[in-house]
Parts: structure tokens; C-alpha cells; sequence
């Protein structure tokens, strides 16, 4: 058992690690991320999972999602601006037309993605 939970807190603080680099890396998603921190610390250290459950720039969205597998209209509106903003920055830098086409697709399927989460009122 203590393997299991040594694992689960090392995926946890990877997948951690990740969400934070995705805030400002365009491409990386920081939802799916500290979503899965959430679960793996919920299962491997309560005081990193409170810690998380509690932080000021993650609680509202980790509890509401929790509760209610949904989202704030605010945060939905604010996480499709950073979105289309983050890829039409990359598809303006990168120089290749088949890369521009990927990312066109990539953020195609991440709005279409955002879309189907149902939403709160704020």
C-alpha cells in the first residue's frame, strides 16, 4: 500500500508541476493537469490535497467541479480567451503551414471540448 500511495504522490506532483508550466506554456493544458494532481493526492496525502482543495487560484474550480462536474461561466469565458489567444500567438510565430493547420485542429477540438463542460452562473 505504500507503494501505491509513493506513486500516486509522484504522479500527482508531476502532474502538478505540469499544470503550473501550463499557465504560461501555450499547448499544455492546466485543467486536465491539476485535475489529476486532485485526484492523486486525494488518494495519497490529504495534506497536499487539502493544500490544493484550499489554494486560492485552484479551489473555486476543483470544488466545483467536484461537486458539481462543472465549471463557472467566468472561468469557461476566461479559459476560452487564454485558449485562442496562447494558439493564435503559436500559429502566428511558427513558420510552417502543416504546423499552423495542427494547431488550427488543436484548438478547434479544445474549444469544441470546453463547450460540452456544463456551466454555473457566477
Amino acid at each position: 500500500m505504500a507503494i501505491k500511495r509513493s506513486i500516486l504522490l509522484m504522479i500527482g506532483l508531476c502532474s502538478l508541476c505540469l499544470g503550473l508550466i501550463g499557465i504560461v506554456v501555450p499547448l499544455l493544458p492546466t485543467v486536465p493537469f491539476v485535475l489529476l494532481a486532485a485526484f492523486c493526492f486525494a488518494r495519497s496525502s490529504s495534506r497536499l490535497h487539502n493544500w490544493l482543495m484550499t489554494h486560492p487560484w485552484f479551489a473555486d474550480a476543483l470544488q466545483d467541479w467536484e461537486r458539481k462536474r462543472s465549471i463557472r461561466k467566468g472561468l469557461k469565458r476566461k479559459a476560452y480567451i487564454a485558449t485562442t489567444l496562447s494558439f493564435v500567438i503559436s500559429i502566428i510565430i511558427v513558420p510552417l503551414l502543416w504546423v499552423k493547420v495542427m494547431l488550427l485542429c488543436m484548438l478547434t477540438g479544445l474549444l469544441l471540448y470546453l463547450r460540452q463542460i456544463p456551466e454555473i452562473d457566477d
